[in-house]
């Protein structure tokens, strides 16, 4: 189906989910991106502010001061402490993308045969298929109930080298550290006992601190277990930051050299002047319990669910509640393509969930998923026009 609607914009079939985004940016109501597009809390205002003194604190020291600072604060925030034992280790690109980059080049040198779960972001087998990575799903009921986890990779990844997770997973709101870490134990022990690689996508692990449980040290079962493993994280989906941001990539010391060639041939640094910007928005976030990021997105969760959890649309309750919204369409009739593609008469832009399902696209065609972190007027507006449109599609 292509729809063109009076603005020019057409939706057709494209090639990924970034594409889309992209297409998106042009809209009224883009719910399609989890970047961080709502406005400052005062407290981050008065960060602005400062942005001269930020500037100078940043020209006023050396860049691995800038670096450490951030290292710090960050993995301080998040209660990763055993991950500074390491603090020279973590290396710090500009977007989480790289790392992913980092990685897949790594695993096409090794040639690694690699377990991805589905659904997940779709430029994660992208990224590995251009890399010409051998990939096989690992779907997501595999890892739900905890003692069954280890019996169901021993069946699911035979012929695999490294097994790569997201979490909590994006869209779904998976985790292996819900309600505890037993789940992620036995990955680890796992990949242990049968030599795989453990990698580790955790950009959206910020809103574990919304499970309403502290966030366990991960990095001190990665590293008391001596697993091979590799994690990625990031700031990107969490800080209202214009897209100023800083992803970090640590590897386990037994692969660590294998790494650092292929990160130095990618870049030098990030910016002084994003790193000391960033670290005082994690220090905001320390002082106020993550509150300017955790109520606006509660309050739009509320009310993407008040207006469209309906016959039409079921919300998918994740275990994390992360910046996205997970909805399935309820008519089995009816496909996720379509639907994206009407609400964008409207200058509404979602995501079909079949870019999510990497490797069973029609599974995806169940699914729409929104984007949370909006101004909570433009957002409420938007529900109200998804909910309107949804009735003239469905009747």
């Amino acid at each position: 189906m292509q729809v063109t609607h009076p603005g020019g914009l057409i939706a057709d079939a494209k090639a990924d989910i970034t594409q889309h985004e992209i297409a998106a940016l042009k809209t009224r109501y883009n719910l399609a991106d989890a970047h961080t597009h709502q406005r400052q809390s005062p407290t981050q205002r008065a960060i602005v502010e400062s942005l001269p003194s930020i500037w100078y604190e940043a020209e006023n020291h050396s860049q691995y001061a800038s670096e450490q600072a951030f290292i710090e604060a960050f993995y301080r925030f998040h209660g990763q402490q055993h991950a500074l034992k390491r603090s020279d280790n973590i290396y710090l690109v500009y977007a989480a993308s790289i790392g992913m980059h980092i990685t897949a080049t790594y695993l096409q040198k090794t040639k690694a045969r690699v377990g991805l779960i589905e659904p997940c972001f779709d430029n994660l087998p992208d990224l590995m298929k251009h890399m010409q990575v051998s990939l096989s799903p690992l779907p997501e009921h595999l890892f739900k109930a905890a003692e069954g986890v280890y019996a169901n990779l021993a069946v699911w990844t035979k012929d695999l080298d490294a097994i790569f997770m997201v979490d909590p997973n994006n869209p779904t709101g998976f985790s292996l550290f819900n309600p505890g870490p037993e789940a992620f134990k036995e990955v680890v022990r796992f990949c242990v006992d049968h030599d795989k690689l453990l990698i580790l996508d955790l950009c959206f692990a910020a809103f574990l601190m919304t499970s309403g449980q502290p966030r366990c040290d991960i990095y001190e079962i990665l590293e008391n277990s001596g697993v091979r493993y590799i994690a990625m994280e990031d700031t990107g989906k969490t800080w209202p930051l214009q897209d100023a941001k800083c992803a970090t990539l640590l590897a386990s010391q037994n692969i660590n050299d294998d790494i650092y060639p292929i990160v130095t041939s990618v870049l030098l640094n990030v910016s002084p002047f994003v790193l000391r910007l960033i670290t005082r928005y994690i220090e905001d976030s320390g002082k106020d319990n993550f509150a300017s990021v955790r109520n606006l997105l509660d309050v739009n969760r509320e009310c993407a669910r008040d207006h469209l959890d309906s016959p039409y649309l079921k919300y998918c309750e994740p275990q994390i509640k992360s910046s996205v919204a997970w909805f399935e369409i309820q008519d089995p009739k009816q496909r996720a393509d379509e639907l994206q593609a009407y609400l964008l008469e409207d200058e509404i832009y979602v995501l079909s969930g079949k870019y999510f399902y990497w490797n069973n696209p029609e599974q995806g065609q169940r699914y729409i998923r929104i984007a949370l972190a909006r101004e909570a007027g433009l957002f409420s507006d938007a529900m109200k026009a998804i909910k309107k449109s949804l009735g003239g599609y469905f009747e």
